[in-house]
This record gives C-alpha cells, structure tokens and sequence, in this order.
C-alpha cells in the first residue's frame, strides 16, 4: 500500500489518502511492465525497426492540447525508464498544476526507437490521470465558498484504483476508502440482508462496532471508519444516536440533505453527513450549499474526457 500523507490537514475520521511514494512508483513499475507487454507483444515495434536507423538519437516536447490539469508527470518518469533506462524524463511543470492549450509539461529524451515504444503508453498515463484531476477539479471548483469536500468512490478502472485516486487527489479531492478492507461501510444490501434478521440499520452499526473491538488490535480499532447508508430520513436519529462515524445519505434532494444536517446540529452528533447520487457538474453546487460535510461520487473517475496530450519533435 502506498505512502498515505497528504499537505492537506486530514478530515476528522477520515479515510487513508492517497500520495506519490516509492510504493506507488513500484505499483507503476510493475504495471508499466504489462502495458509494454500489451503494446508490444512479446516482439517490438516492428514500424521502428524497419524504419529507423539502431543510434538515432531524439527529443520531444510532452504538449497539451486543452486545458486542465495535469496529472501522472511522476508515474510517466517510472515508465519511460521501464521502457529504457536510456530515456530521459525532464518534466516542466509539477504535478496538479493547472495548464493550457499549448504548455509544455514534460521533455523526453533517448533512443529514438525507445521514445516511439514508449510514447503511446505515457501519453494514454497522462491522458487518463489528468482527465480525471481535471474533472476533480471542475467539481472542487464549484462547491468553492462551502466547507464541503469532494470524495471519490471505488468505481475505477480495474487494476488503476491507485493511479484513478491519486489523480483525484492532484485534482484537489479527497479519497474514500481505497477497498472492502480498510474502512466499514453498511451498504443498502448489507442492511437488506440484515433486515430478514429484524437488524435496522442503528444495530448494524453497533454490531459492526462490537466486531471491530473483537478483531483487530487497538490502533487499527481506532483507526477503522464506519459509515452506513441511509436511504430515507425515517431512521436517522436512530442511526446518529448509535454513533457512526459518517452516514451517507444516498440520493436524496437537497431539501431533504438540508433536513439531515438540521437534524444532525440538533441532535449535537459528531457525525459526517455524505451525499452520494446524481453528482454531476451542474448539480454538486446546490448538493453542498446544504450543508453536507462531503459529496463522494464517481462521475470523475468513470465520466471524464480524456486530456488531450501529445509528444511534439522538438525541430
């Protein structure tokens, strides 16, 4: 598992936050070396082969053609010395920043053959991280002036839950639970299959506390968020009173989030309140200005476009 610091100051009872580390770089290595394998087979770049000369020798410009924000400058470094530690990765510009049609943000230097085999695999890296962050950004960008943050959700490219997180975070979100196994979140099917057993959600919650004192040491006990699903307002004050650490409130209207946080300040609860459902650009504004503390959604991770970088030959 990654390095999980950030330069932010982490949310109370907050899940583990994705960083750039020597695990993370590793993560990529490993994975670069099966991207190539999906490129190349287990042959070459015949093309290249057949075209230009073994010695020649090349530098390239890294481009981007709209704007955003860039992301994946610090993985790109790690795949470009999988495809050849003769390849040099110069970036220009850091990770997150916010660019324009036109701003270089990396040079790339080397074996011309190796800068071709290389070139496909970086670019699709960059494309995907800094669509993603720029996405995140968009959402971020709107809820500005609350004090609500915007979360990810597990709904990633398979394989790409790290990099898709950690772009969300180079985009200014935040990240939920990386997984099934580092936070416990009471679902609409845990408290379905729990209802033929007459177990409401509230009594989920206190059994869920009672396993977490039985089965994992004191520091991770402590460490070890729980968060169930509400689908409805009716048992609300049942679920706050049985202490969770974050309710989410699954696709409500905002007036009804607004009653959910008017509920929660009276009751004098610590709880979280999260919004879910129907997240998109034009409703995230309106979602926050009711008062929920955080909006977790996917729309970055399985919605945005691609941004659109390319390799330049510096002529």
């Amino acid at each position: 598992m990654p390095s999980m610091t950030d330069s932010r100051p982490v949310e109370s009872r907050s899940f583990h936050q994705v960083s750039w580390s020597t695990v993370l770089a590793d993560h990529v290595a490993k994975a670069a070396a099966d991207w190539f394998v999906e490129d190349l087979g287990h042959e070459c770049d015949w093309t290249s082969v057949g075209l230009i000369p073994a010695g020649d020798f090349s530098e390239l410009d890294i481009v981007v053609r709209d704007e955003g924000v860039i992301a994946g400058l610090e993985a790109a470094a790690v795949v470009a010395r999988v495809a050849d530690t003769g390849l040099a990765w110069q970036p220009v510009m850091s990770d997150g920043s916010r660019v324009t049609p036109g701003t270089v943000v990396a040079r790339l230097a080397g074996p011309t053959r190796s800068v071709l085999a290389a070139e496909r695999v970086i670019l699709n890296l960059l494309g995907r991280m800094s669509g993603v962050a720029s996405a995140t950004r968009q959402l971020v960008d709107a809820v500005r002036g609350t004090s609500c943050h915007i979360y990810d959700t597990r709904k990633t490219v398979p394989g790409w839950r790290l990099l898709d997180k950690y772009a969300v975070q180079l985009g200014g979100g935040w990240n939920h639970r990386l997984g099934l196994y580092d936070a416990i979140l009471i679902k609409d099917n845990h408290l379905a299959a729990l209802a033929e057993d007459e177990i409401d959600p509230g009594a989920a919650v206190r059994r869920v506390r009672a396993f977490i004192a039985k089965a994992f040491p004191p520091s991770r006990a402590a460490a070890m968020v729980v968060e169930v699903e509400l689908d409805d307002l009716e048992q609300l004050e049942a679920v706050l009173a049985a202490g969770p650490d974050v309710i989410l409130l699954d696709n409500m209207p905002p007036e009804l989030l607004a009653e959910a946080v008017a509920t929660r300040d009276r009751a004098g609860a610590a709880t979280i309140l999260e919004a879910s459902g129907g997240v998109r650009p034009d409703t995230v504004a309106a979602i926050a200005r009711t008062g929920v503390d955080r909006i977790s959604t996917g729309w970055p991770t399985h919605h945005a476009p691609w941004l659109d970088v390319a390799l330049d030959w510096q002529g």
